[in-house]
């Protein structure tokens, strides 16, 4: 069996990425003088909702990306997906780092669009990866 490496890049940036917000939750807590309650603070509202997001979909994303390169989908495709996967990733993570970015509502600015090609790229690769997978086991 082969060692699927860029699943293993991919997971290594993806997990330092992942510490980095947890530990900017946790120093935003720590330096909360009215306690780690996130109700009336927006900033840690964000800070929470971007270390979420990101471990929603990136250990799904390194599991499937694993099978991807140990089965059928050829390395230089597994190479890109997973490339589009984490530079949409810090996309998104420097998006919601704004209130613009964050917001729900439409708004002009480069960090809505860093939120949009993020999201986008994540959606992306993981369509690309279904579809790699099932149409070359069948």
């Amino acid at each position: 069996m082969t060692i699927p490496l860029a699943a293993t890049v991919a997971g290594a940036v993806l997990i330092i990425l992942q510490a980095t917000l947890m530990g900017l939750v946790t120093l935003h807590r720590i330096r909360k003088p009215d306690g780690p309650d996130a109700a009336d603070d927006p900033v840690l509202q964000r800070k929470i909702r971007r270390h979420g997001n990101l471990a929603e979909n990136a250990a799904l994303f390194i599991v499937v990306l694993a099978l991807a390169e140990m089965t059928v989908v050829p390395d230089d495709i597994v190479r890109i997906i997973a490339v589009i996967f984490v530079a949409g990733r810090i996309l998104h993570a420097i998006a919601l780092s704004t209130a613009a970015g964050s917001q729900d509502a439409l708004t002009a600015g480069t960090f809505p669009i860093f939120r949009a090609i993020g999201a986008l790229c994540t959606f992306g690769s993981f369509m690309a990866l279904g579809f790699y997978l099932l149409t070359g086991i069948f």
